[in-house]
């Protein structure tokens, strides 16, 4: 499964439009309806929380217009990726006690790390990507 949609360019700080805000919920429907026709049910709601975290930061910190998402299984692996059409600056940061935002990624990274997943940002620095076990822990 591979959908993109494009989306407002941005300055740092700007506010999100509704209708990119709307794209991060759509999504995880699709992914649940993935999931669902794969018979992974059972890792719905960790998928949906990993591929909202990675559409919200695509559409938030990429500057960029298009937001791609990838679903694929194979065999007992489960592939989820997100890309911007321009490379990002992808990185673990430590938000405040009493910071409204910034732990997106910890918390992707504690999700994938729960499932015995494996997680990274492609080479281009445009994907950040993560792998799972469909088997065994949790499901």
């Amino acid at each position: 499964m591979r959908t993109s949609f494009e989306i407002d360019r941005r300055a740092q700080g700007e506010e999100i439009p509704p209708r990119d805000a709307l794209r991060v919920g759509a999504m995880r429907r699709i992914a649940r309806a993935f999931l669902s026709f794969h018979g992974l049910s059972s890792l719905a709601s960790p998928v949906s929380l990993i591929v909202s975290e990675l559409v919200t930061n695509a559409i938030q910190h990429s500057g960029g217009t298009e937001v791609t998402v990838t679903m694929q299984r194979q065999d007992d692996l489960l592939y989820a990726g997100v890309t911007s059409n321009v490379p990002g600056n992808v990185a673990l940061r430590e938000a405040g006690e009493d910071a409204e935002s910034g732990r997106g990624l910890l918390l992707m990274t504690a999700t994938v790390d729960g499932l015995d997943g494996t997680w990274g940002i492609s080479d281009d620095r445009r994907t950040v990507w993560c792998l799972l076990p469909t088997q065994g822990k949790a499901r």
